[in-house]
């Protein structure tokens, strides 16, 4: 499995190296905004998934996110959430069944006591796309509030 971690080498070097867009908390949180006031769109292929450098922009957008990729290559994004007990987590993943639906994007999920994990990608075109960075943003949104 590859892994490409929210604190991995090549987005450190990426931050350290050059001026980039959402390089610092303050910007990162701007450019989140501007994803949680984007809605998915629906896919039903026939579009390009993000090629690594898209991917590299957009992961900078979202706080935490890991991208990996799957035994067939296909990236999608993971994170995972703790919890103090089953009930917060049954709680949060009951919010983001209601974010998923309002948004036509549907992860999957894996949850207990006091964990979850989200496992979001574009089945469609068995890649990322901007629906998963808006997804995973607006699933961040409930976690801090």
């Amino acid at each position: 499995m590859y892994i490409i971690s929210g604190h991995s080498s090549v987005v450190e070097r990426l931050v350290a190296n050059e001026k980039v867009e959402g390089s610092t908390p303050f910007a990162r949180s701007k450019i989140m905004n501007d994803l949680l006031n984007k809605k998915c769109i629906p896919c039903e292929g026939g579009v390009t998934p993000f090629d690594i450098s898209e991917i590299h922009l957009y992961q900078k957008k979202v706080d935490g996110w890991d991208v990996k990729k799957d035994e067939k290559n296909v990236y999608y994004l993971e994170k995972k959430f703790s919890f103090k007990n089953f009930l917060e987590s049954q709680k949060f993943i009951n919010l983001v069944g209601k974010i998923s639906e309002d948004e036509g994007h549907h992860p999957d999920i894996t949850f207990g006591w006091g964990y979850a994990k989200i496992h979001i990608t574009t089945h469609a075109i068995e890649g990322l796309s901007e629906n998963d960075f808006i997804l995973a943003a607006k699933i961040d949104k409930e976690v801090s509030v």
